[in-house]
């Protein structure tokens, strides 16, 4: 029998109800385009078998998503397959929502009050198809998503079109029939707009109606303006004019843009030792430009894209109308980093270090590492750390106690057949959402909630403890390649039991951070938390990828494209968690220096487990690596951001200040501010309580750390 013949029952939640694949009568392929999950232009599908696993089939219910393709989890549209109810999205700067009998969209009225930016999806125009629809996920990739709106006797009525970062909503007919729409729309040829469109005020702003690929608004439209009758095959796309444009001639170009519908989207990435260079290509059905806007994380400008073109406010800042074929950025270049520089370290601080070291070694020891995957990944990663500071400190008998007991884990973890005999401390291969699944079971995993945290620490383990040793990293390839290929692969990977592991499950590139919710459930989109561990988890990628090349194992681009991601998630944690431009317009009311839960509706000073005020910020400081002085590009930031987590301007007038959840990570992050404040946070850092010592790091780690910032 083989492995993915072996069904196993194991206490893991899985759920009862039915599973079903959505099969409309129109595919991607009725749609007009080809099936499509957003691989990285030219990149290579990373060479795993999913089979080597033991399969656990979860059922999560109906999925409105075509036959064939991979359950879209952790996406910002995820909403609209999962659940007994579509959600809002968010392509932005619109939000758009499936409706009993058509489609809205608004654009949302983006408002700062204390610790929250708001801008919830509120329908401005509604498009009513006549009868009852169904909206099923027909094709998506990097920027773009097609979803048909099914009716009951499972004919496709149309399908509508979004594109991530672009005003622009399209609807194309499937069979002729009657288009009703809220508001009345009324031809002004006079208006300075292309001949055969129709513009309403909304709010005092113009929503402009234009046909796409020679379809006549102006014909279609009945005479009360609340009507299109629209022909199979025949489409129509509304724009919502932005803010500050330079008069009607600019709206014009928009509009004529507008009616050249972008089709589908590419990704492209380029690394140099100073910045990395993400490309987000959007393809026009007659090669002209797209109407996007550049985010504020994008600011950086590497292409020829025409801007200045207005300006819409979302919540997560300001951005600029564009036009262009190309957007491409600039991020700072970070690179991984195993372990902590100890070469400045002597005397007395390596004495303490080394006293520190045995200590914990003891204790850890002495204690078994948790058996789910988010904390025993945390374990691993932690007593990782602890093994180099052991070996760079010459302590050897400590070092080989700690590396064989990693080893011994490690190798429990990474045992393909693990499943078949234990219920825990192993992975499985779940087909229906196309992912791997740890076992047990944390956080949601089992419906691919946080995958890349969890992963992160099993891949950054993996690269530490096999950055010298070809034999391990040969060893625990096949699980670890999973784990990465599961979160990262650059392409989609094909898989012999039915629709590939898609590429880049997590990364929103157009955004440039990744999302931690599998379905998203929620009507303000999907959501990321620990931004940080995000990052985490792409040096881990970077880690074992420096792993496997030591080894002389197959590449694949993964050294390159794992730079990439970690230099591009580290800009946009900084961009919109921790050092996002209080002087922006969209920010005027913000009370937070931290915005620490970042959805695509909201963000806000939050987090999912505690009120405390230091959570918010020790939750996107931890884990503190070697990578980790991406935090510190602005001191005075740091600084700020650490005076409103501790309620206090003078960081080290009081011990006590620092007796908070995650005082450990906060003092770490103030090392950041210079030797100075390190030397002041090593005197507290002796001090601190041992509870307020996250379970992911150990005091020996943030002495040296702190010791490696005050050298």
């Amino acid at each position: 029998m083989t492995r993915r013949a072996i069904a196993l029952l194991l206490a893991v939640g899985m759920a009862a109800a039915g599973c079903t694949t959505a099969e409309p009568a129109g595919t991607d392929a009725s749609s007009g385009s080809a099936p499509r999950t957003g691989s990285v232009a030219g990149a290579e599908a990373p060479a795993v078998d999913p089979g080597v696993l033991p399969t656990v089939e979860r059922e999560p219910g109906t999925l409105r998503l075509a036959e064939g393709l991979p359950p879209p989890t952790n996406r910002w549209f995820s909403g609209l397959v999962f659940g007994d109810e579509a959600q809002p999205v968010f392509p932005l700067p619109l939000a758009v929502g499936l409706t009993a009998s058509g489609f809205a969209y608004g654009l949302p009225e983006v408002r700062a009050d204390g610790t929250l930016v708001a801008g919830a999806y509120a329908p401005q125009v509604e498009i009513d198809l006549g009868e009852g629809v169904t909206g099923v996920v027909t094709g998506y990739d990097a920027a773009t998503v097609s979803v048909d709106l099914v009716a009951g006797d499972e004919s496709v009525r149309g399908t509508l079109h979004l594109t991530r970062g672009s005003p622009v909503v399209r609807y194309t007919a499937r069979a002729a029939h009657p288009v009703g729409l809220s508001r009345a729309f009324g031809v002004d040829a006079g208006a300075g707009l292309p001949e055969g469109t129709a513009t309403t005020d909304v709010d005092g702003r113009d929503h402009v109606l234009t046909g796409v690929a020679g379809t006549d608004v102006g014909a279609a439209l009945d005479e009360a303006g609340t009507t299109l009758e629209l022909d199979a095959g025949e489409s129509v796309a509304w724009l919502v004019a932005p803010d500050a444009a330079e008069g009607a001639e600019t709206l014009g170009d928009l509009v004529e843009a507008a009616s050249d519908p972008v089709e589908a989207s590419t990704v492209g990435y380029a690394t140099d030792p100073d910045a990395v260079t993400t490309s987000v290509g959007y393809a026009t059905a007659s090669g002209g430009p797209a109407v996007v806007v550049r985010f504020p994380h994008q600011r950086d400008v590497a292409d020829d894209a025409t801007c200045g073109l207005g300006t819409y406010a979302t919540v997560l800042g300001t951005v600029d109308v564009c036009l262009g074929s190309e957007l491409s950025w600039r991020s700072t270049a970070r690179d991984p980093v195993v372990g902590l520089d100890l070469s400045g370290i002597d005397g007395s601080a390596r004495e303490e270090l080394v006293d520190q070291v045995a200590a914990d070694a003891e204790r850890v020891l002495d204690e078994t590492r948790p058996a789910d995957t988010y904390f025993g990944g945390k374990a691993l990663a932690r007593d990782a750390n602890l093994w180099t500071l052991a070996r760079d400190l010459g302590l050897d008998d400590v070092a080989a106690d700690l590396r064989q007991s990693l080893l011994t884990d490690l190798r429990l973890w990474t045992d393909p057949d693990g499943c078949t005999e234990r219920p825990e401390r192993c992975f499985t291969w779940e087909p229906t959402l196309r992912t791997v699944v740890g076992q047990a079971t944390s956080f949601g995993s089992e419906e691919g909630n946080d995958h890349h945290f969890h992963y992160g620490y099993f891949l950054y383990a993996a690269g530490v403890l096999a950055a010298d040793d070809a034999a391990l990293a040969e060893e625990v390839a096949p699980v670890v390649d999973l784990l990465a290929a599961d979160v990262a692969a650059a392409a989609d990977v094909p898989a012999d039991d039915g629709p590939p592991i898609p590429a880049l499950r997590t990364l929103d590139v157009v955004m440039g951070h990744s999302w931690a919710s599998g379905p998203s459930p929620f009507g303000d989109g999907n959501n990321q938390e620990s931004a940080s561990e995000a990052v985490s988890a792409w040096h881990g990628l970077a880690l074992w990828a420096d792993a496997r090349a030591a080894a002389g194992l197959e590449d694949r681009g993964l050294t390159a494209q794992a730079r990439w991601m970690l230099s591009l998630e580290a800009a946009s944690a900084r961009a919109y968690w921790t050092d996002f431009d209080r002087s922006d317009p969209a920010a005027e009311g913000l009370e937070a220096d931290v915005t620490s839960l970042v959805w695509d509706g909201k963000r806000e000073r939050a987090t999912w487990f505690s009120a405390e005020q230091s959570a918010a910020l020790g939750i996107v400081v931890l884990p503190v690596t070697g990578a980790s002085a991406y935090l510190g590009d602005d001191p005075e930031r740091v600084r700020d951001n650490l005076a409103e987590a501790l309620g206090t301007d003078d960081l080290w007038a009081q011990e006590s200040a620092w007796d908070v959840m995650f005082g450990d990570q906060l003092l770490m992050y103030a090392g950041l501010l210079g030797p100075d404040d390190a030397a002041s946070a090593l005197e507290v850092a002796r001090e601190l309580p041992a509870e307020r010592v996250d379970d992911g790091s150990t005091r020996s780690w943030m002495l040296a750390w702190l010791h490696q910032q005050a050298a």
